[in-house]
């Protein structure tokens, strides 16, 4: 099925039954809410939410306010001539897997007027992709979301070179660092109120990278304890102090 309708009590349940449906995460799924649903006076006059879900595109995961990156996406990284045919692909060294994402990312870059040269790291788990340059703030988008949009084309174009590759990891001007160390912050700052006060407290909606670092950062603290609740981008983090006789309440 291409997209469909559904309704709910309220958007979280219609979205759930949405991704029954398609049998896929909400990660996959691009949500358009049609109606966002009302109680009515007294039980009367109530309205279910409505959306309108269907499989996410690579068109649909760079909905971004950049429009010159939602026209990078509408088209295909251009392959050289003389690239070597999928099948052969497949085969191919990681040098040579990491030179095409390369070549991809530059395409797209070009097509969103930025002349920013890509630098290659490799490490045995991944390649890292570094563009270099003064458009970062368009590149890396509110909370990193057109940086990750772009990620995620780059990955989405190579698959069809290469069977088991590593995780290609986009990044500018080391964003993701400061990015990371920002949330490890985060995290022991939040770590020591959880412990004064003895109540768990929610983070704000993540992704699902920074969700992890924080679920990492604070996975060796016996005093706590850290949970995900939620849906796709809706997602949050509730830390909690190790629950001891009942000495602490939920906020």
């Amino acid at each position: 099925m291409d997209s469909t309708e559904i309704e709910g009590k309220t958007i979280d349940e219609a979205i759930e039954k949405a991704c029954a449906e398609f049998k896929v995460p909400r990660e996959k799924l691009h949500i358009e809410i049609i109606n966002d649903g009302s109680s009515g006076f007294l039980g009367l006059g109530s309205k279910k939410a409505k959306i309108k879900a269907s499989i996410m595109s690579i068109d649909m995961a760079m909905d971004t306010p950049a429009k010159q990156i939602q026209k990078a996406v509408q088209k295909k990284p251009s392959v050289p001539a003389d690239a070597a045919p999928a099948s052969k692909m497949k085969d191919a060294t990681d040098e040579t897997i990491a030179i095409r994402a390369k070549k991809i990312l530059e395409g797209i870059l070009l097509r969103m007027n930025l002349d920013c040269p890509v630098t290659i790291e490799e490490t045995p788990d991944m390649i890292s992709l570094n563009i270099k340059g003064d458009g970062s703030g368009l590149l890396i988008g509110k909370r990193g979301q057109n940086l990750d949009a772009i990620q995620y084309i780059v990955n989405k174009a190579i698959s069809k070179y290469a069977d088991n590759r590593k995780m290609i990891v986009v990044d500018t001007e080391e964003y993701r660092k400061r990015r990371e160390d920002s949330l490890l912050a985060l995290a022991a700052k939040l770590a020591e109120k959880v412990k004064k006060s003895k109540k768990a407290l929610t983070v704000g909606h993540m992704n699902a990278h920074d969700r992890r670092i924080i679920h990492l950062a604070l996975q060796n603290d016996e005093s706590l304890t850290t949970k995900s609740r939620g849906e796709g981008e809706f997602r949050k983090i509730v830390i909690m102090p190790v629950k001891k006789g009942g000495d602490w309440k939920t906020p």
